[in-house]
């Protein structure tokens, strides 16, 4: 693995572990604000973080497309594929989940970042926009990708897959993120572009942001139980 994916990634935990050390100092700093700027701290890092890979993936921009990657259309046309594609696999594996492993429905990770976008509503630029690029250079690109030059499709997918659940912090929906995982990555080297699974990570997270913005959160437990009954039967 080249030297510059490796400071990506020290890049991204770094980030991911910044508001450690920034979080007495913001308390201290803004006692009586300090939620606010604790979240004006997360959008900072991410957009630092996404700065600094970007600078780091430079060479790899700049290199000449991959035989047989996908043109514009081309690319466009497996990102709308794509969404139906990741919503599928999502479907199933959450069904599996709630009906066969008994796991509870709803993400806490999901919940918390709408709490903060709700206290902060310019934070859902870090979910809709900045995370699926870091994510999808990071978990796609640089570990799928490496893996997948000593490894089959399948064993790649599912380390790097794993990662991306394990990063997440909700192992019980290990199965959601790793069914997720294999469709970005299945559209990477579909069309041998980056891009194509960012769009459909972006678009995917976008949807969830504005769905869960519309509606309060007693709101989207009864759509919840309500598409429950359709599911079973009920």
């Amino acid at each position: 693995m080249p030297k510059r994916y490796w400071y990506v990634i020290l890049t991204y935990v770094i980030m991911q572990l910044s508001s450690i050390i920034a979080g007495p100092i913001l308390f201290a700093l803004f006692p009586d604000n300090y939620l606010e700027a604790a979240i004006y701290w997360m959008i900072l890092s991410f957009t630092a973080a996404l700065i600094i890979t970007l600078y780091l993936m430079k060479s790899d921009m700049q290199m000449p497309s991959t035989r047989g990657a996908s043109d514009v259309g081309q690319v466009i046309g497996w990102s709308i594929l794509g969404l139906f594609m990741a919503y599928f696999a999502q479907g199933i594996a959450t069904y599996i989940e709630i009906y066969i492993l008994g796991i509870e429905a709803g993400s806490q990770n999901t919940m918390d970042i709408m709490q903060i976008a709700r206290a902060l509503p310019l934070f859902m630029i870090v979910p809709a926009i900045i995370a699926p690029i870091l994510e999808e250079i990071i978990f796609r690109k640089i570990i799928f990708g490496s893996l997948h030059n000593h490894m089959n499709f399948f064993l790649a997918a599912l380390l790097s897959s794993l990662v991306f659940g394990i990063v997440h912090g909700e192992l019980e929906h290990m199965l959601i993120y790793a069914s997720m995982g294999f469709v970005f990555a299945y559209l990477y080297v579909k069309t041998k572009r980056i891009l194509t699974p960012i769009i459909v990570h972006a678009a995917m997270n976008s949807i969830t942001v504005i769905v869960q913005f519309s509606y309060t959160p007693e709101e989207l437990q009864k759509q919840l139980e309500q598409l429950q009954m359709i599911l079973i039967g009920g």
